[in-house]
């Protein structure tokens, strides 16, 4: 590590059978001249075999993964586990106890924080301990996320599109095997990547990440997907004992390379979509409606889909700002 994190992990990592504790990041306030915040951290060890970090909480308005992370570590007991599983179920633990995509104290969006300072902010000091202490200690990171409060998706997987042909043969079986109903690849942004997908990368650690459903709730339907989709994959990568079970229907793979793939609010109105998730779209299509509440004899504003597509995402408040995000679509998987 270049540089000494502030925070502290109560628990220790090498050690056999299952811990809880707090990762301590000193917060010095009005109401607490030496306090601390207590990052919540758990791990499940059982002598060798893969290190696996399951995370959740990136985003404190994503709950999908924090329930089911925190159901599964109830269950597991260390006879289940082979190697270590560790759990951050609540990665921005601010923003998690919020309920806010951001943390409430600096206003930091954890996903875009990376690699991270060792002393910057509450949320910059977080991501800093997660790259350069956690995922050197690991081979594998799972990162649960959903659409929050602004977005609902089709439950999906995610994963950078590797140019080594191992690497990506790797995230596709990783995929299918989680078992969301589509799975869809992205490209290397241009310039400097502050997401924990590029963390993984710059640390060595495979990276599988998920989008499942959101709208601010939590949905029968994307937990039990998200439950049973996390131990299939703790399964394949032999971190549970025994072969993966099979999915229940095969995943869809698709592919997001670059803006034309997204449909942003040309002005500030209420959204009328158009269109529902799951639908299959061409260029052109009407995308959505904004209409005007300060001058309700004015016609609409329309936004158009630029490429055809399947409707991956779809926002969920009916007020917008002009530069929201509506809509965005994947394409057809192409090697």
């Amino acid at each position: 590590m270049p540089r000494p994190s502030r925070l502290f992990c109560e628990i220790d990592l090498e050690r056999d059978g299952k811990q809880t504790g707090f990762v301590r990041l000193p917060h010095s306030v009005h109401r607490s001249a030496y306090g601390w915040l207590p990052i919540p951290i758990a791990c499940v060890r059982n002598g060798a075999g893969p290190r696996v970090l399951l995370m959740s909480g990136n985003h404190g308005d994503e709950y999908e993964g924090q329930v089911a992370l925190m159901k599964l570590l109830r269950a597991l007991a260390p006879g289940d586990v082979r190697g270590r599983i560790v759990f951050l179920t609540a990665a921005n633990f601010p923003a998690a106890m919020a309920g806010m995509r951001t943390s409430p104290i600096d206003e930091g969006n954890l996903n875009r924080s990376f690699p991270g300072d060792p002393d910057g902010s509450v949320t910059q000091q977080i991501a800093y301990w997660i790259e350069h202490a956690m995922l050197p200690q690991c081979d594998y990171v799972l990162d649960i996320h959903s659409g929050g409060s602004s977005l609902m998706y089709v439950p999906s997987t995610l994963t950078r599109r590797h140019t080594d042909p191992a690497k990506l043969a790797t995230a596709i079986d990783l995929m299918r095997t989680f078992g969301a109903p589509c799975g869809y690849l992205t490209d290397a942004p241009n310039g400097e990547d502050r997401t924990l997908t590029a963390a993984a990368i710059r640390q060595g650690v495979t990276h599988l990440s998920t989008e499942l459903a959101g709208g601010g709730q939590v949905t029968p339907t994307a937990l039990a997907i998200a439950e049973a989709g996390v131990r299939r994959y703790l399964h394949r990568i032999g971190a549970l004992a025994g072969p993966a079970p099979a999915a229940a229907a095969p995943t869809r793979l698709l592919q997001v390379r670059g803006s034309s793939y997204y449909v942003y609010a040309p002005d500030a109105g209420i959204f009328e979509p158009l269109v529902e998730l799951g639908a299959e779209v061409q260029a052109g299509d009407p995308a959505g409606l904004i209409h005007f509440t300060d001058t309700p004899w004015r016609e609409p504003s329309l936004a158009r889909f630029e490429r055809g597509g399947f409707v991956l995402c779809k926002r969920v408040p009916g007020r917008s700002e002009r530069g929201d995000c509506l809509f965005h679509l994947g394409a057809a998987f192409e090697p």
